[in-house]
């Protein structure tokens, strides 16, 4: 459950910074009158992924069971793949995030209505369908027959909408360089044991060889149903009796992904620390207004 909160947070938080940069920089540039598009645009975009979730988990209930495991595979490594981009791409660009968006949103200003949806949408509509394939393949993974998984999901959008408000209002100041640094580094970590999940999937669906090739079995130690088995599940995805290919694709991804990860990138001290009030411009001193 901790897995799907962190990535409901993580996902959602970007998705809810990109809409606060964008309606503050509206009102701080006196054009309320194209709010209306860019929460059309907005809205337009969650339906989006919402319905591209949909599709994903009912379109793939009338398959056959190695058709659903090849899927489930396929797809899982896909959102590891997209997750992994985008987690560098936010630990390599946040600090430029405010000014592209507002160079894009001067240009949509300038071309009219159409343009306005059209920022909005394609703005929060990458990170909607990323999520929404992640989640689907991080909940796969994950699943225990419960809606634990989803609740987590729920309550990390849920966070992420709060948080996004309290930034808006200027009633919250955090370090977002650190934490979209621990967060991602998190990700990745969750990102492994999906990849190593899809791998078993395929394996499991004929498509890739070695699914009788454990490399330990630990399940009378550690049981899947314990508190602490479905724990290590739930956070890691962890598995008791993986094979050796899911054992190296997961080493093989992990280690180089956080080397990388945790590279120097150039964040300046003090500059992560941000709150979208600032873009309403400074507030009049005490001796201004007096």
């Amino acid at each position: 459950m901790f897995s799907n909160y962190l990535i409901g947070l993580r996902e959602g938080l970007e998705a809810s910074l990109v809409v606060c940069i964008l309606i503050a920089y509206l009102v701080k540039t006196g054009r309320r009158d194209a709010l209306r598009p860019i929460w059309t645009g907005i809205a337009i975009a969650v339906l989006l992924a919402m319905g591209f979730g949909c599709v994903l988990e009912f379109g793939s209930q009338e398959m056959t069971f190695q058709a659903q495991e090849g899927l489930g595979g396929s797809l899982s490594i896909v959102a590891v793949g997209l997750v992994t981009w985008m987690v560098f791409w936010m630990r390599r660009t946040a600090r430029h995030l405010k000014a592209e968006l507002h160079g894009k949103l001067d240009q949509a200003l300038a071309m009219g209505t159409g343009a306005l949806v059209a920022t909005a949408f394609l703005a929060v509509g990458r990170e909607g369908l990323e999520t929404a394939l992640f989640v689907w393949a991080s909940v796969h993974a994950a699943s225990d027959g419960t809606p634990r998984p989803l609740v987590g999901v729920a309550l990390g959008l849920a966070t992420a909408v709060l948080l996004g408000w309290l930034f808006y209002r200027g009633a919250l100041r955090i370090n977002l360089a650190k934490f979209f640094t621990w967060t991602g580094a998190m990700l990745v970590v969750v990102a492994a044991g999906v990849l190593a999940y899809g791998v078993h999937d395929l394996q499991e669906a004929d498509l890739v060889p070695g699914l009788t090739h454990l490399a330990f079995d630990i399940s009378a130690t550690v049981e899947p149903d314990s508190w602490y088995g479905t724990l290590l599940k739930g956070v890691f995805n962890f598995q008791p009796d993986p094979t050796v290919l899911q054992v190296t694709v997961w080493l093989l991804y992990l280690v180089p992904a956080l080397a990388l990860f945790f590279a120097p990138v150039g964040f300046a001290s003090g500059k992560g620390k941000v709150t979208v009030a600032d873009e309403q411009g400074p507030r009049p001193s005490k001796a201004s207004q007096a």
